[in-house]
Formats: structure tokens, sequence, C-alpha cells
């Protein structure tokens, strides 16, 4: 079954969650793709992935002044952790990758910058336990990993805040499949990345 046939089937689970399921295969071969890595072998290896973080946050960056976006979720400029990156990657004597043209701009239809953010903001969960392991290469939320750091309000707060207000987003049957379409593409987006920086 493709991956967005698998959002309308689990109708009796939030989108949230449907999400998930859609894209759980790509999103498990994209975590062992990183891992596969070895990126916390040494801090060489460990800037390579946040060199992917800041590939992909420039991607989506337009998005945090998404207006229909702004309206719909909690503290959206607070979200965006771009600038969190590029300090994290001075700390570990890297300079910024090359400019390039973002793959999701401001003009993104709703239900499509939802399925970007919703990788994201997933990250932030995974984000949490690759954080104490870069704390065995010295790095905390001082330098060199604060883009891994939990918010203040805590990783889990945070998640549910999101989940709630794309839970809640009034979206018809082909929105539905867009969320599925611009989360796969967030991916796919990560993965071309990885690739670029762990070739």
């Amino acid at each position: 079954m493709a991956a967005h046939d698998l959002a309308s089937d689990f109708t009796d689970l939030p989108r949230s969650q449907r999400l998930k399921a859609a894209t759980r295969a790509t999103h498990d071969r994209l975590d062992r793709r990183i891992m596969a890595g070895d990126i916390f072998a040494d801090r060489g290896r460990f800037a390579r992935f946040v060199r992917v973080q800041y590939r992909f946050h420039r991607d989506i960056d337009a998005l945090y002044a998404h207006p229909a976006l702004d309206a719909l979720l909690p503290d959206l400029a607070g979200r965006r952790r771009l600038d969190q990156i590029a300090s994290d990657l001075r700390d570990l004597g890297q300079a910024l990758p090359t400019p390039a043209r973002p793959q999701a701009e401001a003009g993104l239809p709703l239900a499509q910058a939802l399925g970007w953010l919703y990788v994201a903001e997933g990250s932030n969960l995974g984000g949490s336990v690759l954080y104490k392991l870069a704390a065995k290469l010295g790095l905390d939320r001082e330098f060199g990993a604060r883009h891994l750091a939990a918010h203040p309000d805590g990783v889990a707060r945070h998640w549910r805040e999101f989940t709630a207000a794309l839970d809640s987003a009034a979206l018809d049957a082909a929105q539905e499949r867009d969320v599925v379409a611009g989360a796969e593409a967030a991916f796919r987006s990560v993965r071309g990345h990885v690739e670029a920086e762990f070739a």
C-alpha cells in the first residue's frame, strides 16, 4: 500500500498518529541511514550531522513566516532553530553550507507546510536522545548542541502543543493527502542532505 493511501486508514486515530503510520517506513530508513554515519564517533562526524540539520532547516526557514501556519500553531517563530544550528556549526569550526534554494517556500499550501513542519517538530523528540549522546563529545546547550537541547517547557509538552494544533486543523480529503506528501517530501529532503554530507 502506498504511503499516501495510509493517510485515510486508522480513521479513529488523530491526524498526527495517522501521519506517523503513513510515513513510518520512510522515517525508519532515514534514521538507519543517519546512524550508519556513526555521528557520535567524533566531533567531525557529528559536525556532518549538524550540517545536514542546517541544510534541512534552511529548507523550511520560510515556513516560520507562513501566515496560515502562524495563525494555527502556538509560538511558531519560537520553534525556529536555524540560528541555533548555525551557532553550533561555528562552535564546531564549520563554515555554513553553500546557500541553496529552499525546498519549502513561504507560499506552500497549508497542508503541505504542515507535513514539512511535522518532520521538523518530530525531530525534536529524537533530538532529546541525541543531546544526551552529544554530551559524550563535550557538547551541550552552550556549545555545539544548542539545537538538540529540549525546549524550556519540556520536549513532550512542546510536541503535544504542536500535534494538538495539527490534529485540530480543518482539512478536506485532498489536503489530508497533501499533509502526507509534505512530510514525505521533507524526509526525502533530509535524506538528500545526508547523502551529500556523508557520501
